[in-house]
């Protein structure tokens, strides 16, 4: 029978160790057991796991000393503080850059609205043009005709008005 995982989410290896720690349910630990009761490999395996947590519990455990934990304290502490100050600089820079980009598109929206406006043509200029005859246009209205016109111009009339006969 070769082995299979005792239970689905974890390597053999994991259920081992967690076998060995007490921490697989109930029908996890038998199929565990089954595999051990059958597969000389996986008896191997744990007794290798098993001889590992006997050495390692004969280590001695490491005294640290008070100022080792007080000095790591203070290290954390300097590190958030920074971190602290490295995030209100660039929330500032932040803040700074969107205002100049602010500022320069609207300044850019200005200019281009003004050079829009002052490169388009006048509506008024035709108007401004035509003026004087605005000004006379009642007396305009009154000319039937063209023909009106010349025969007066053939008598003289415009020459004496404006001084200038073509």
């Amino acid at each position: 029978m070769s082995p299979q995982p005792a239970h689905a989410d974890l390597s053999l290896e994991e259920q081992l160790v967690a076998y060995l720690d007490g921490e697989l349910d109930v029908e996890a630990s038998r199929r565990v057991e089954e595999l051990l009761a059958t597969d000389p490999k996986v008896r191997q395996a744990l007794q290798g796991l098993d001889r590992t947590w006997e050495l390692l519990g004969e280590l001695e455990t490491p005294q640290v000393a008070e100022r080792f934990a007080q000095s790591t304290l203070e290290m954390v502490a300097v590190a958030a503080a920074e971190d602290t100050e490295r995030s209100r600089t660039d929330a500032s820079r932040r803040r700074r850059r969107r205002w100049v980009i602010l500022s320069a598109s609207l300044l850019a929206a200005g200019a281009a609205g003004f050079l829009g406006m002052s490169l388009r043509p006048d509506p008024n200029r035709q108007l401004i043009d035509d003026l004087p005859l605005l000004e006379n246009l009642d007396e305009y209205r009154q000319i039937g005709d063209i023909e009106f016109l010349r025969s007066l111009h053939k008598q003289g009339v415009f020459a004496e008005e404006g001084g200038d006969e073509k």
